[in-house]
């Protein structure tokens, strides 16, 4: 607000009755500022925190009817006991002093702040919600409600907030080494889905395929979802969360959303058309599936390089992780990995090219090789990182608790067997719940 407007609405509060009153006690400009900021940030918390909504309803359409509920839970779980870590250890890690610019040291449990460190601390632990979120659908069907949330807890606690630390610094002093390099991740499309990607490539290594997902002679077998209404919603909303994913990692409200956000749109476009045409180009059917699924992967492209790239780019960006989206796929089943939802192409393998799209396509200085190399470098720091914590934590869970659910229990749906409870009582009259089963199931 310049000197000029705040005059002429110093001068309209005069105007009014009471107006010398309500001029004297006018905000300042900088109070002005802040409380604009706060707001905008507040607004984009409630859309990551709705994003958790789309998960949801994403992976609980791709899984089967008798794991509905299961899925879900997982989803809600996440955002309850992910919260709760993050408060008390990973932001922290994350965000707490850093003069080694490796990990935080201070900033575990906070209790006293300004009214912006509140605001701040809540979108940033929207942000780690989503990144334990990701490994959900991947291991679906198959892994027993405890494993995964401890592994969810451990992400969030630990896996997720160190790397973070190393990219995007400290929050008051110090700052992360992969920072002063100059890498450059806007929103997150290495820190956040990446990391989630590559968590859940180890774990669904760890766990191996659901029954009757390949052959013996290790032919793929498809096992629909049993509700696609749900996933076409459920990327509806991921895409309108999204806009705050995006918008809100300004931590302001200025001018500069408006690009930041067209890009997420015009890379989410293009991810859904570059997905139907490089199906149609390859002879296969136009899913609905892998529509919604270029969507999400244009929009995990872009969320890098959202405020340091052209239009144009985004374009390319998300037209380019669309096609990601559908080959991604082909390499998981050649290699025998189920991944249920694709959430490892779709967030780890167009992360990691939205993060050197981020390079590439810097507005003003194009293919800067010294800008390309320390992109490389952040993107393959966070695959040894996430992949290689994130496979030592699932074989430490599956040593000491197990991680796969039994093989009846996963016959019979984990809806049942890890809830007592089914998402569809009316069509599943024979697994309605019953104490003495539920005593007898183990």
């Amino acid at each position: 607000m310049s000197a000029h407007a705040q005059c002429r609405i110093t001068a309209l509060l005069m105007m009014l009755p009471g107006g010398a009153i309500a001029a004297e006690s006018a905000p300042s400009i900088t109070e002005v500022v802040v409380n604009l900021n706060t707001v905008w940030l507040m607004v984009s918390a409630a859309l990551v925190f709705l994003m958790q909504a789309g998960f949801a309803l994403l992976e609980g359409g791709m899984a089967r009817s008798k794991n509905a509920v299961n899925v879900i839970m997982k989803n809600y779980m996440d955002a309850c006991a992910g919260g709760l870590i993050f408060w008390l250890v990973g932001f922290g890690l994350m965000f707490g002093s850093n003069p080694s610019g490796w990990i935080g040291t201070d900033w575990f449990m906070p209790q006293s702040a300004s009214d912006w460190d509140w605001s701040f601390i809540l979108f940033q632990m929207m942000f780690a919600a989503t990144a334990c979120t990701i490994a959900s659908g991947a291991m679906a069907e198959r892994i027993r409600y405890s494993a995964y949330l401890l592994g969810a807890c451990l992400i969030t606690g630990v896996i997720y907030p160190v790397f973070g630390s190393w990219a995007w610094g400290s929050y008051l002093d110090g700052s992360g080494w992969l920072k002063e390099m100059g890498f450059i991740d806007f929103a997150g499309s290495t820190v956040v889905h990446s990391v989630g990607g590559w968590c859940a490539l180890a774990g669904i290594i760890v766990l191996g395929p659901r029954l009757g997902r390949f052959s013996k002679s290790g032919e793929s077998r498809a096992i629909p979802g049993h509700n696609l209404g749900l996933v076409a919603l459920g990327g509806f909303i991921l895409w309108f969360g999204w806009f705050g994913f995006n918008g809100g990692s300004t931590l302001a409200g200025n001018t500069s959303v408006g690009k930041i956000i067209l890009n997420t749109h015009l890379s989410a476009c293009a991810g859904a058309v570059g997905a139907a045409l490089f199906s149609w180009f390859i002879g296969k059917p136009m899913l609905l599936t892998s529509t919604v699924n270029g969507s999400i992967g244009g929009l995990v492209g872009i969320t890098a390089g959202c405020a340091s790239m052209d239009p144009q780019f985004a374009i390319v960006t998300g037209m380019i992780a669309g096609i990601i989206t559908i080959t991604g796929p082909m390499l998981l089943n050649a290699a025998r990995l189920d991944d249920v939802v694709d959430a490892v192409s779709v967030h780890g393998f167009c992360g990691a090219w939205g993060t050197m799209a981020a390079g590439f396509f810097f507005a003003g200085d194009l293919f800067n090789e010294t800008r390309i190399y320390v992109q490389a470098i952040g993107v393959a720091v966070g695959f040894v990182w996430a992949f290689g914590a994130a496979l030592i934590m699932y074989i430490g869970i599956n040593m000491i608790i197990g991680m796969r659910a039994s093989p009846l229990h996963e016959q019979h749906g984990l809806d049942f067997t890890e809830h007592a409870e089914i998402g569809y009582p009316e069509f599943q009259q024979t697994r309605t719940f019953n104490p003495e089963a539920l005593e007898s199931r183990n």
